[in-house]
């Protein structure tokens, strides 16, 4: 794992697996605990980012500007929020990272994984997060779920293929890294998760147990 005095937790998951539904969870488990806690998302986490956010989820654009805006903001996300605040010994919490990147436009989309490698060498060579929990869930599940919120964004409106391909992405990324990886079967009642959840926590993170 990435040696800093922080620690860097992140969530992942196909649209529609509920990943959201925990991170006000994790956030609580850990604030009870007297962590430091820094809470974000991507695309986005700074107000420019925010604005490339709002780009990339709705104008139609090249695959490769995509996946640039996407590391444009995390480049922002890391320099403004993530690196202080591991610099103080804050913990950071975000909703989706560099794997989302693997996933959505390596997987879905097709890019050719080595120019997404070569992007996460260039923009974080130094940096992974130390926990992933990757929410996983059958896209028959995932889909229902989107159907019954909001109105979608452009990639919550892709078809099955799109999402199959992004979430057999998450999960090759899960195998290549099982270190900070842990996948979570997201069709568990929200209590079983939570229990789940602050397992792994307590077993990854001795001293906040």
């Amino acid at each position: 794992m990435t040696q800093h005095s922080g620690k860097f937790i992140t969530f992942e998951g196909i649209d529609g697996a509920g990943k959201s539904t925990h991170i006000a969870f994790v956030s609580e488990y850990l604030k009870a605990r007297g962590v430091d806690l820094v809470s974000s998302r991507e695309p986005g986490g700074t107000p420019l980012g925010e604005k490339l956010r709002d780009l990339v989820l709705h104008e139609k654009m090249h695959l490769e500007t995509e996946a640039l805006l996407m590391f444009a903001s995390r480049r922002e996300h890391i320099a403004q929020v993530i690196a202080p605040a591991l610099s103080r010994g804050a913990w950071v919490i975000s909703d989706r990272f560099t794997d989302a990147s693997f996933a959505y436009q390596g997987g879905g989309r097709g890019m050719d994984l080595p120019k997404l490698e070569a992007l996460e060498q260039w923009v974080h060579p130094h940096l992974q997060p130390d926990l992933t929990l990757l929410f996983d869930v059958p896209l028959d599940v995932a889909r229902a779920r989107l159907n019954a919120t909001r109105s979608l964004d452009k990639f919550e409106r892709e078809q099955a293929d799109f999402f199959a391909a992004t979430r057999n992405e998450y999960l090759r990324r899960a195998t290549q890294f099982p270190q900070r990886f842990r996948v979570i079967d997201s069709t568990q009642s929200i209590a079983e998760i939570q229990v789940q959840i602050a397992a792994i926590l307590d077993e990854c993170f001795k001293s906040i147990a």
